[in-house]
């Protein structure tokens, strides 16, 4: 013992600390209680309770700090560099990131190539369930939990058998219920063979976005890797770094079998907004439009998780081992031999399949009579070797998958209507920027290019056209003709006209008169405009979609709420407020924002979402003819006495189901022009 502390003494170099903090997160887990808590060790500085850390684009207190012995804590007011403790407050970090100064964050080097499907008991409902399993999710990094919303069940992406025996065991132990995995399937992911230009254009009524994008193939492992080709002159710099944020921000889906896109570049060579009517969420849309059809325009290829192997068999056996590997899709080189341990053995190096090696551990023990070592590492992805089977198994359809749309969103005399991926060059307002390599020339420099601090190789554009200021005229022209049914000038004409109208049908101002206690009495109400208000968390609760999904992450409710609400108003072009309540929230200022084309409101600390609309609807009540939507009757009741209208949470369901349909008829009666 002596010697090894002195080999300790020795060896050992004590760490030396910077001033300002630092700290390091291993590890998240939950109290008897539920509340998150986020153990970290402080490598610079010092942490004190009811400081802010910034991490991720957030930043939160420091509620507590605790430090534990066992099952047992205590709660300390600071914490100096090298201590290790727990804090409660902090609602997204993950196991390996680091906070403050140390922000590099330690990446899994595993990545789950299974996926198993959970089966839960009778009595247990599948969305909480999902919600207290997202727990576990935070702690490992490794473990990947999937809601498939069609078929409302639970997967879980993992490596194998024994993390499978690990986590039952944890569910048991943590939740009381016992769960069972199916079969385990094959995670896939699909890349593309040949480069091509992706179009995407979104442009229902009052909404516009056009987004051309170059798809390549990238390097083996590279992911998604996003560039940009696009001058700011054609683009702003702010739609082009939100279209980069929308290729990020998910997985997109292949055409395939609908994996996850992986190893592609993605160029963003053109694209272009409205002045007046372009929201964020339309280059969401036609990002997404864009590199869809991209993948509809070219070959994609389906790859497969592959193990790279070691197999040594006795010798004699050699070719049993090779046979084996060659029917499960295995690639090796000539084997290599020697002898030890008494035997003379011969060992195959290769690459094989993941799907084709399952049990075939316990196979080589078998056959070897125990003298066979199998050993497999997880070496990434290759090309599918039975892809043909693969995709008639899986049955993707991706012309029937709605939720991921290929075709774009064009607009004609007022309504939008669908143009399928194969047919959107026939409607695509910028021409493309690429084309294949044996239509064109490179640039004779070779030069590489470099746009927004990004640089990137040479692009195959088309040629200039090197047209005139007057031949650009014409094209607007025919744009004009072809989307409005007129010319620009007769447009421009048609819109004074009825703008000198609407000025000479504007009623005269009026006197403001004041009762006895000072309010003020407003003329009798004519044609005024419409103005909705929409208690957020309350149609969130009401709605069976959103109060499934709040159960699961409230922010994914709100965001989906919000999102169906920007699209409603684009069919009603009318202002719409959206409150959510905030007054249960400490020290809470208050706040407003825009999403999109809404306006979104968080009451302060004390101020009820109820208490707000009152307010706002005796404020804007003598402008516009104000709209409630709620379920609350008591609110209902206090807005219809203020002079507003009512709706419930089914009556606004029912008017957005009714304009979607309506815009779908609108697109079949054009296609039947």
């Amino acid at each position: 013992m002596k010697e090894l502390l002195a080999g300790f003494a020795k060896y050992h170099r004590t760490p030396e600390y910077e001033d300002e903090f630092s700290a390091r997160v291993y590890k998240i887990g939950r109290d008897t209680k539920g509340a998150r808590l986020t153990y970290l060790k402080v490598t610079g500085g010092t942490l004190h309770v009811k400081d802010r850390i910034s991490y991720d684009g957030l930043e939160e207190k420091v509620d507590q700090i605790r430090l534990y012995s066992g099952e047992k804590f205590e709660t300390a007011e600071a914490v100096e560099a090298g201590e290790v403790c727990a804090v409660t407050g902090l609602t997204t970090t993950v196991p390996g990131q680091g906070l403050g100064a140390q922000q590099e964050s330690s990446v899994p080097v595993l990545e789950p190539v299974l996926n198993y499907r959970i089966y839960l008991p009778d009595e247990v409902n599948a969305v909480e369930m999902m919600e207290k399993l997202k727990q576990l999710e935070e702690e490992d990094p490794q473990l990947h939990i999937l809601w498939n919303e069609q078929l409302q069940e639970i997967h879980a992406q993992m490596m194998g058998q024994v993390q499978i025996e690990v986590l039952t065991q944890l569910i048991k132990e943590r939740f009381g219920v016992v769960v069972v995995f199916g079969q385990g399937n094959i995670v896939y992911k699909e890349t593309i063979a040949k480069p091509v230009e992706g179009v995407g254009h979104f442009e229902p009524l009052r909404h516009y976005a056009e987004v051309h994008l170059l798809l390549e193939p990238g390097e083996p492992g590279s992911g998604i890797e996003v560039a940009s080709a696009c001058s700011e002159d054609v683009l702003d710099l702010n739609w082009q770094r939100l279209i980069a944020t929308h290729i990020m921000e998910r997985e997109h889906p292949g055409v395939l079998t609908g994996s996850a896109l992986t190893d592609v570049k993605i160029t963003i060579l053109s694209g272009r907004a409205h002045i007046k009517h372009t929201e964020g969420g339309d280059f969401r849309q036609a990002t997404y439009r864009a590199i869809r059809q991209g993948l509809k325009s070219t070959e994609s290829v389906l790859l497969e998780p592959v193990y790279a192997f070691t197999l040594e068999v006795p010798q004699e056996m050699v070719g049993r081992a090779m046979t084996d590997l060659k029917q499960r899709a295995g690639k090796f080189d000539s084997p290599e031999f020697g002898t030890g341990n008494g035997m003379d053995y011969a060992v195959l190096q290769g690459t094989v399949p993941v799907a084709t090696m399952q049990d075939y551990s316990s196979e080589v023990h078998a056959y070897t009579r125990g003298l066979g070592h199998l050993t497999l590492e997880l070496s990434g992805y290759d090309v599918c070797h039975n892809s043909e089977e693969v995709i008639a198994e899986t049955g993707y359809d991706s012309e029937a998958d709605t939720a991921n749309p290929t075709g774009s969103v064009f607009c004609a005399h007022g309504a939008g209507f669908i143009v399928p991926w194969d047919q959107v060059d026939n409607y695509m307002h910028l021409p493309r920027q690429f084309v294949p390599e044996e239509e064109t020339q490179t640039p004779a420099d070779g030069r590489s290019y470099e746009t927004n601090g990004q640089s990137f190789g040479p692009v195959h554009r088309q040629q200039s056209s090197g047209k005139t200021g007057w031949e650009l005229d014409q094209e607007l022209q025919q744009i004009y003709a072809r989307e409005f049914g007129m010319s620009r000038e007769d447009m421009e004409d048609q819109e004074r006209r009825k703008w000198l109208k609407k000025k000479s049908d504007a009623p005269k101002p009026n006197v403001v008169k004041y009762d006895k206690k000072g309010n003020p009495i407003y003329p009798a109400k004519g044609p005024q405009e419409e103005y909705l208000i929409v208690d957020g968390y309350n149609i969130i609760f009401a709605w069976k979609d959103l109060n499934e999904l709040s159960r699961v992450n409230i922010d994914s409710a709100r965001d989906k709420l919000l999102d169906i609400l920007s699209n409603y108003q684009g069919y009603k072009s009318c202002p719409v407020l959206v409150v959510f309540d905030a007054y249960k929230r400490k020290e809470h200022p208050g706040a407003k924002s825009k999403y999109h084309n809404l306006d979104v409101v968080y009451t302060k600390t004390d101020e009820t979402a109820d208490a707000f609309i009152e307010c706002t609807v005796h404020e804007i009540g003598h402008k516009y003819r104000v709209t409630v939507a709620t379920n609350d009757g008591l609110e209902q009741l206090t807005v219809m006495s203020q002079g507003a209208l009512r709706m419930s949470a089914d009556n606004l369901q029912e008017e957005i189901e009714r304009l979607s349909r309506l815009e779908y008829e609108n697109y079949l009666a054009s296609q039947k022009r």
